[in-house]
């Protein structure tokens, strides 16, 4: 087993623990490891939102957790050798929950607290939480699903430098500033009072809190990418922005789907991931890279039966859009919902589902004006029932009594 560089106490306060995580982006963040390139390595990792969830059929925690602490970040780690304009070569060896916390949840997010991507069609609190059973996960919340996961780290990446900060900071206010007053809002701006900066000195922290840009997004240095096939036996080429690198993980998932569409869309989980590094001097000059790329692994669930949903660029109410993914991607999602609604699943655990097991999104095409064509791949297998379409129609084959949890 590697060595374990970082190591967290699930039932301690996130700012409280030890090796004290950091939940926001920061040049000045100090490296709380070392490791040399061609070193494995294992990091442990509290859920994103550092345990303000528990696993019960109450909402309540969904609807009050506070996001302006997350996420909660295990790292920065130096490679020795590191420099500006490197490229860090990061494998994904293994992943995992901890033995003591063999469990997740995922969540819907209230309107006045993020919402989600269906949030006008969904916009009050629910929870799920799941068991896991090996390779496999199911919830008592969303009956007739088991889910092979596809564990990945929702969140992971480098420090910024400071001028790529400034430069986060500058145009995320400029996209404010054009509706500041928007429920949910377009960004997340710097926000003081909750900022973790690690092992940074209180008076320096004090400071750095005013401009440490919030993790809510991916950037060009990688962030929450949420990208569910960085998963074990992947290779991940991050860009170099300051000395050391200072590469920081967190946000595991057991399972998402393509997007993650109810913010809280993948199943949640605390545990520990396994990495190895290397470096390419001068990589970013050499390949033109400003944005991490990847190579996908060969470890997860091998679906290869989909029932194929498409959405175009023409919104619920029949507004036409100019070849926009995003409302074609939405349309592809609620035609899927409305599908499994048929079958007893309300439109909340048909949410669920969609970003929580391994879904297939799509851009199937972009060029044909007016309307972009977007697909959703639901991988038939997960269901313990044939959701295939008949002559005989949907039968109701969930139990109607079953929800997701609500706030009480």
């Amino acid at each position: 087993m590697p060595k374990t560089l970082i190591k967290v106490d699930i039932n301690k306060p996130a700012e409280k623990q030890d090796m004290l995580p950091h939940n926001r982006w920061h040049p000045d963040i100090p490296f709380v490891a070392s490791v040399n390139p061609g070193e494995d390595f294992r990091i442990e990792c509290l859920d994103w939102t550092g345990g303000q969830i528990v696993d019960d059929n109450d909402a309540t925690d969904m609807r009050d957790v506070d996001l302006t602490k997350v996420h909660y970040l295990s790292g920065p780690v130096e490679i020795a050798g590191a420099d500006p304009g490197d490229l860090l070569v990061v494998d994904i060896l293994d992943i995992g929950a901890f033995q003591e916390s063999e469990w997740g949840f995922t969540g819907i997010f209230a309107r006045e607290n993020g919402g989600g991507f269906l949030v006008d069609h969904y916009p009050e609190a629910r929870k799920a939480c799941w068991d896991f059973h090996g390779i496999y996960a199911t919830s008592r919340h969303v009956p007739g699903v088991r889910i092979h996961g596809m564990s990945h780290p929702g969140l992971i990446g480098c420090l910024p430098s400071r001028e790529l900060l400034n430069e986060w900071n500058a145009r995320e206010a400029e996209l404010i500033a054009t509706d500041p007053n928007r429920i949910p809002p377009l960004a997340a701006p710097p926000y003081a009072d909750t900022a973790l900066l690690g092992h940074m000195p209180p008076q320096q922290a004090k400071e750095a809190a005013k401009v440490g840009a919030r993790t809510v997004p991916p950037r060009e240095h990688g962030g929450n990418v949420d990208i569910k096939n960085l998963t074990r036996g992947s290779r991940i080429y991050f860009p170099v922005y300051v000395e050391g690198g200072g590469l920081s993980v967190g946000d595991l998932h057991f399972s998402q789907g393509d997007g993650e569409i109810t913010f809280c869309g993948a199943i949640e989980m605390a545990g520990w991931i396994d990495l190895h590094v290397d470096l390419i001097k001068g990589g970013m000059e050499k390949y033109g890279i400003k944005n991490p790329i990847f190579k996908t692994g060969t470890s997860g669930p091998n679906y290869n039966d989909f029932l194929v949903f498409e959405g175009i660029s023409v919104d619920e109410r029949g507004k036409q859009y100019y070849l926009d993914a995003h409302v074609a991607y939405r349309q592809a999602a609620l035609n899927a919902i409305e599908y499994l609604k048929k079958f007893g699943y309300s439109g909340e655990q048909a949410y669920v589902i969609l970003g929580t097991a391994p879904v297939e999104g799509r851009i199937s095409g972009i060029v044909d004006i007016p309307n972009a064509c977007a697909t959703l791949y639901i991988p038939t297998e997960i269901f313990e029932f044939n959701i295939m379409p008949d002559s005989a129609g949907p039968r109701v084959l969930v139990d109607r009594a079953v929800e997701l949890a609500k706030p009480t």
